[in-house]
C-alpha cells in the first residue's frame, strides 16, 4: 500500500463508498475504516433490506440549516440516486410509506460499491490516531502506519452502532482543525420509561396506531412496545426532535367516539387497538371491560384521555440501539457547494458526520449521496 494519495477518505460507510465510487483515479484513493469489512452499517440498515431513499425528500425531513441541506440535495436528488443505482443494475422498490427497499437485501448495494471501488487502497479495520497538515499535505496516522494526502474527506459517520467501529473520529479531526462541533446525541432510538409508564412494558411485542406531538410537529406511525420502553417508526422519529421534557400520544387517532353509542359490543373490542393492549389500557383506566352501551360519563372522559396521553420519557435506548447521531460538525463552517470547509483548504465532511439529520425513511442515505455527489463534482467526478 502505498503513503501518498490525492484523495483519502477517512470512513467506508455509504457516504464514504458513494465519493470513492464517484471520483476518477481509483489508484490515488486511499479508503480507511474502522470495521472489519466496508459497507458494516449498510448491510445491517433497514432491517437488511436497505432504505436507500424516499419517493419525497426535501429539508423539511432533516434537522439542520434548512439552506445547505437544500443546496445539498438539490444536487443530487432521489431521482437522479435511482438512476445512478439502476444503471449499475441495483432497482429498489417502493415497500411503504414511499420508501425504496432493495428487493432481496443489502448486499446488492454493498456488491455494488465493491465493483465500483475497484482500484481503491482499501484499508478496513484500521483505527485513525492522528491528522494534521504539514507543508500544505495532510497526515494521517493510522494503526497500521502514517499516510499522506492533498485532499482529506472525513465520512466517518457518528457514533451510532459502536460495535460496528463507529466513533466519534471525525468529530475529534474536526476539533483539531478548529470546527465547531454541536451536541451529540442518539436519534431514532426507542425511548426508556418513568415508573409511571412501566405497565407498557406489559405489552412488548404489540405494535398500534398512534399519532405524537412534540412542539409544533405531528408524527404519525406505529408504536412498538418492547422490553425495554418504547419503539417503532413513530417513536424513532420523535426521538430526533425530543432533547427532555414531554410528548403527547394519542393511542386512539381517527376513532370515532360515536361508534360507542348504543352498542352492546365490548369496549375492547371497539378500541381501534389489539385487544391486549385495549385490555391493559382499560385497566390502567380503572374501567370495566363491557359493553359500551353501558360506559358511563366518567368512563368516556377516561377514555377520551387515551387521545392526549402527555409523559416525559426517561431517556433513549441510546447509541448501541439508534439508527443515527443528531448534532455534529456545524454547516455553518462548511460549503454547500463543495463540502469543503471553510476554515481549512481541502479538507472536506460528508455524510452523518455533519449537522444534518433525517428522518426515518431513507433520508439519512439519501444525505449521504447527496453529500458525496457534491463533494466528488468538487474533487472531478466520474459518472
Amino acid at each position: 500500500m502505498k503513503r501518498e494519495y490525492k484523495h483519502i477518505i477517512i470512513g467506508a460507510g455509504a457516504s464514504g463508498l458513494m465519493l470513492a465510487s464517484l471520483l476518477k483515479e481509483k489508484q490515488q484513493i486511499l479508503l480507511i475504516d474502522a470495521g472489519r469489512s466496508v459497507g458494516a452499517k449498510i448491510s445491517i440498515s433497514g432491517g437488511g433490506k436497505c432504505n436507500l431513499t424516499n419517493e419525497s425528500v426535501d429539508s423539511s425531513n432533516y434537522l439542520g440549516e434548512r439552506s445547505f441541506v437544500s443546496d445539498v440535495l438539490g444536487r443530487f436528488d432521489q431521482a437522479q440516486t435511482l438512476s445512478w443505482f439502476a444503471k449499475r443494475g441495483v432497482h429498489p422498490v417502493v415497500r411503504k410509506s414511499g420508501q425504496y427497499f432493495c428487493v432481496k437485501s443489502a448486499d446488492e448495494v454493498t456488491a455494488l460499491f465493491h465493483r465500483e471501488i475497484q482500484g481503491v487502497d482499501l484499508s478496513p479495520n484500521t483505527q485513525v490516531k492522528n491528522v494534521y497538515k504539514k507543508d500544505g499535505k495532510f497526515i494521517v496516522e493510522t494503526s497500521r502506519g502514517t499516510y499522506i494526502a492533498e485532499h482529506l474527506i472525513v465520512a466517518s459517520g457518528g457514533l451510532s452502532y459502536p460495535r460496528i467501529g463507529a466513533s466519534g473520529i471525525g468529530h475529534d479531526i474536526a476539533k483539531s482543525f478548529g470546527h465547531t462541533v454541536t451536541t451529540l446525541s442518539p436519534a431514532l432510538v426507542g425511548f426508556t420509561l418513568q415508573p409511571e409508564q412501566f405497565f407498557f412494558k406489559e405489552l412488548s411485542g404489540v405494535s398500534v396506531e398512534v399519532e405524537v406531538g412534540i412542539e409544533d410537529k405531528s408524527i404519525r406511525g406505529s408504536l412498538l412496545f418492547a422490553h425495554k420502553g418504547i419503539s417503532g417508526p413513530a417513536i424513532l422519529n420523535t426521538s430526533l426532535y425530543w432533547k427532555k421534557g414531554k410528548i403527547t400520544i394519542d393511542f386512539l387517532p381517527d376513532f370515532s367516539w360515536k361508534s360507542l353509542r348504543g352498542s352492546k359490543k365490548q369496549i375492547s373490542t371497539l378500541l381501534p387497538m389489539p385487544k391486549r393492549a385495549a385490555k391493559t389500557f382499560l385497566e390502567y383506566l380503572k374501567i370495566v371491560d363491557k359493553p359500551a352501551n353501558r360506559l358511563s360519563p366518567d368512563d368516556i372522559e377516561n377514555l377520551k384521555s387515551l387521545q392526549e396521553y402527555s409523559f416525559a420519557p426517561a431517556g433513549t435506548f441510546g447509541y448501541s440501539k439508534a439508527e443515527v447521531t443528531r448534532g455534529g460538525v456545524s454547516t455553518d463552517e462548511m460549503s454547500s457547494d463543495t463540502m469543503m470547509s471553510t476554515i481549512e483548504p481541502n479538507l472536506y465532511f460528508i455524510g452523518e458526520v455533519l449537522d444534518v439529520t433525517g428522518e426515518l425513511g431513507g433520508y439519512n442515505f439519501q444525505w449521504a449521496f447527496s453529500s458525496a455527489y457534491t463533494c466528488a463534482n468538487a474533487l472531478v467526478i466520474e459518472v
